[in-house]
């Protein structure tokens, strides 16, 4: 039993019980997608290049939208973009782009779907691989989690040079605020709450 659920008290701030009686995260409970996404997906180490290039691709998406649209057409970009494979997307010709154009599973903006395809050639280029040099940036040792939401950033500095550095490298799309959501997604950080349940 966590510390949450023993309290007689109100929970933490940007904490919840779920419907199964479960504390969370608060927005890891406001929709069904988003409570499998929480419960087991988000803040899970990943990998592999591939799986990287989604979880960038689709934070760079999720840019001025909320994320709980990007989930809802996750499959959807998964089936645009190839399953985000490196190689693949990096081949994409101009006839691919109006392609993803006229997807409308999908988000359609110019810019970011310029973007992917220019990240995925990027990508393809870089000695180590994609995961090693985002990796690089995870801050070592891993710090505590937070308390209560207002104990989570929006951006740290190994975001900020996460992004300087992707941006030196031709990146696109991939500010601090991006580069910190990727962290927080990809497991690099650990953003649950102190209390709730995942582990």
């Amino acid at each position: 039993m966590t510390d949450a659920m023993s309290r007689t008290g109100p929970l933490a701030d940007g904490l919840v019980l779920g419907a199964d009686g479960r504390p969370r995260c608060a927005w890891g409970a406001s929709a069904v997608e988003y409570v499998a996404y929480h419960d087991e997906e988000w803040g899970r180490p990943v990998r592999g290049d591939d799986a990287l290039f989604e979880r960038m691709s689709l934070e760079a998406f999720q840019s001025g939208l909320s994320w709980l649209t990007i989930l809802r057409k996750r499959e959807a970009f998964r089936r645009a973009f190839g399953g985000f494979a490196i190689d693949a997307v990096a081949g994409y010709t101009d006839a691919d782009a109006a392609r993803l154009l006229a997807d409308p599973g999908i988000v359609r903006n110019r810019m970011k779907i310029a973007a992917t395809l220019h990240n995925a050639r990027v990508a393809a280029d870089l000695a180590g691989g994609l995961g090693a040099l985002l990796w690089s940036f995870a801050p070592s040792p891993p710090r505590a989690r937070p308390v209560t939401r207002a104990d989570v950033p929006a951006t740290t500095p190994e975001s900020t040079a996460m992004a300087r550095e992707l941006k030196r490298r031709g990146f696109r799309f991939v500010g601090p605020t991006t580069a910190y959501a990727l962290m927080q997604a990809t497991g690099m950080v650990d953003d649950h709450l102190a209390d709730c349940h995942v582990s």
